[in-house]
Order: structure tokens, then sequence, then C-alpha cells
């Protein structure tokens, strides 16, 4: 049996548990949604504050030069590289993730249509995340040129459906629902056998499981920041691109930051070498210097240990959940198994939207999402195995009591 006090001495031989102190955590709190949003870096204040009052106030616009304003998107893109397996030059933190995800579906179709023009399908999940469809349905009716979104039901439907006609494949790494997690490198050995380019979004699994973009030999990538990676709400995203393919198609959105010569201020667009040409406009500066603070938190850590504690937390709020409240109409949704988990844990109830609301009352904040589905994050670098204990005892007296009933906890809010 689970006891506070065995709970205490798993927080007490953690190793990373002093990484909590790095977090700005408000008191009374449970906070198991960094899988959506990220908590704050203590650091991060004061680099807003450094940025604002001095490299703006002070520097003006001399600090393009003197504060590296200029290169600040590909040198974090450095930073973040190894959490991803990618190399330096490799990975440009810009833009969002369906900006981003815009630009590079349109060169990896530029690409197919050089090698295989009659290849006109781009595969993809119905449960994947709805952006990343709404992207592909854009992108395919703006180039109005017999592109074709499919989609599988469930990831072991993949095998059945790539044939001579799939051009590329965007399949999110961690499902953001389920928590479900791919095989990467085997699953783009399959699709790279059946003639087609793969594309991951890793979103959910950024800084929150091992990933291998090479070692997989993965073609694209992208991500968000704000989540695992701490960079703050709606902080700039992510793009990586394979080496070998980076150069041979630019980006639609053939902004001046993305030109070979920015500053040479010629009339017509020649993109830059390498993964410079994904970028395209100026950079949200402030904003970029945030996910600095959330990046510099890894470099103290590494992400097999981080990936040790995700596995041990998220087996003990199943094993919880399961022993605690078996009894109520809960079911789980993610994988047991460790090799198909990412780092949140999903449970369907009935009334799964008025027990989180009850949650977050509570001070126990996850999020919900359609159809019934509680999501739980798990961030190793500020979760603790004690906070495990007390929102699974929160839950349990939640569902006991019935207080999820509340009229206060039936009513939607815009985002949930």
């Amino acid at each position: 049996m689970t006891t506070k006090q065995h709970l205490l001495e798993l927080d007490q031989a953690d190793p990373l548990a002093p990484l909590r102190d790095e977090f700005a955590l408000p008191e009374g709190v449970i906070y198991l949604d960094g899988n959506s949003l990220g908590a704050r870096p203590h650091a991060a204040l004061a680099r807003a504050t450094q940025m604002i009052e001095e490299e703006w106030g002070q520097g003006l616009i001399r600090s393009w030069n003197t504060a590296q304003w200029s290169t600040l998107s590909t040198r974090l893109g450095d930073k973040l590289a190894g959490l991803i397996g990618a190399g330096k030059g490799e990975v440009a933190i810009t833009d969002t993730t369906t900006v981003n995800l815009f630009k590079i579906l349109a060169a990896a179709l530029r690409v197919q249509a050089d090698r295989a023009p009659k290849r006109k399908v781009i595969l993809s999940e119905l449960h994947n995340f709805p952006a990343d469809l709404y992207v592909i349905e854009g992108l395919a009716d703006l180039l109005q040129q017999g592109y074709e979104l499919r989609l599988i039901e469930r990831p072991e439907d993949l095998p059945g459906q790539l044939n001579d006609e799939v051009a590329l494949t965007l399949l999110t790494h961690v499902n953001y629902k389920t928590g479900h997690m791919y095989d990467m490198a085997a699953t783009t050995a399959l699709v790279h056998d059946h003639g087609a380019l793969a594309l991951w979004d890793l979103a959910h699994s950024a800084g929150a499981v091992p990933v291998d973009l090479k070692a997989a030999n993965a073609d694209y990538a992208i991500g968000c920041t704000y989540k695992y990676l701490n960079g703050g709400p709606g902080s700039p995203a992510f793009v990586w691109v394979k080496p070998a393919l980076c150069d041979q198609a630019w980006q639609p959105l053939s902004g001046w930051w993305g030109h070979a010569r920015q500053f040479a201020m010629e009339p017509h667009y020649e993109p830059a070498s390498g993964i410079t040409r994904y970028l395209c406009g100026t950079q949200p500066l402030v904003s970029l210097g945030m996910v600095e603070c959330g990046l510099d938190i890894y470099a103290k850590t590494d992400m097999q240990a981080l990936r040790r504690k995700s596995l041990a937390l998220t087996d003990l709020f199943i094993d919880l959940v399961e022993t605690r409240c078996g009894h109520f109409p809960l079911t789980l949704v993610t994988p047991r198994a460790h090799a198909e988990r990412g780092s949140h844990v999903s449970f369907e109830h009935p009334h799964g939207y008025a027990v989180m609301q009850a949650l977050i009352a509570r001070g126990v904040i996850g999020d919900y999402r359609e159809p019934q589905i509680m999501r739980f994050g798990f961030t190793p670098l500020y979760t603790s195995f004690s906070d495990v204990g007390e929102a699974v005892e929160v839950l349990f007296d939640i569902l006991d009591n019935e207080t999820w009933r509340d009229a206060r906890f039936q009513t939607r809010h815009s985002v949930t």
C-alpha cells in the first residue's frame, strides 16, 4: 500500500527534486497541466525585465547587434537540438506550430512533386490534434493540385494505408488526447519503405520523452515550446528539417528573415541555405527570451533521467487511480506499455468536464478534451510523487461525494 510517508521517501530519493525550485509554482496548487502550458521558470521574470528595461529600453535598435537579437532564433535552436536528437544549426525557434507546419508541409510536397508527382495523398490520423488537420486541408485547397487528406483511425491502421499514392505522413509522436507514443524509428522506416516522407509533430514529446530525429531518419519535425519546455504562453515554436532535404525546396512564406542576404534589400527572393530559410518575418524577441529560461533548466539534467521519473510518476498515478477510484466509471485510455506512453495520462469519465472543473476548484489543475477525457500531465522537472498521491485523494473525494454535480462545474468555459 502506498502511504504519504512512502511518497515522501520517493521525493527525498529523487535526484531531480531540486529542479522544482527552478519554478514559480503557486502555493496550494498541484499542477498537472504542464502538457498544455508549462510552469514559469523563476528566471523568466528577470529575463523579461532585462530584455525590456535594458536591451530594448537602453540598447534600443542597437540591441539587434549588441544583444545578438538577430541570431537568437537559431542560437536557441541549438540549445533545443540536443533534446530532440538534432544537430547544431538544424533547428530554428520561430513563428507558431501552425505556421511552421504550413511551411514545411508545402516544402515537403514540393520535394515529392519533383520525385513522384503522382503522389497526392497526405496521410494523418483522425485523432490527431485538429490544427494539424486544418492546415493540411487549407494547404490542399490553396494548391488546387489534387492533394487529398486521408485519415487513419488507429496507429495500427497505418501499414494498411501506405501505398504509392501517399506523398507524406503527418503523425504526432505522442498523441495529445491518449498519450500514445509511436516508435519513431520503426514508423519512419515503414513510411520510407513505401516511398513517402515522414513529418513528425513533437508538441507533446519535446522535453517530455527522449527523441532522436536523426537516428530515426525522420524528414521533418515541428513542435511547440510552451508545454514541457516551459517557454511561456504562446511562446514561439520550432522547426527542424533533415539537412539532406533542407535546401531542396524553399518554404512558401518567403520573408526577408529567410533571405540569403537579408540586408542587401534585394527586390527578388533568394532563400538562405539551411534552417534559416524556414524563418519568415521579424522574430518575437521577448517571447524568444522566455524560451531560453526553460531550455537552460534542461542543461542541468538529461532526457534519460527525466524519462525514468516520468514513467515512475505515470505508473504511480495509474496504479493509485485504479486502486483508490476503481469502483467509479473511470476508463484508462493511455497505453500501459512504457514504450507506447508519453508523459501524460488520460482517463475517460461520463462527466469528465465537470469532474475536472471540480478538481481545478480544489487546486488540482489538469484539463479536459472531448470526448469525456480528463488529461493529467506529469512534468518530471517539477512534479513530485507527493503531488501524485494528493491529486488522487482529491479525485477520490470529488467522485465519492459527487461534488462535481454542483451547478458551477457544469458551465463550459471557452477554453477547456
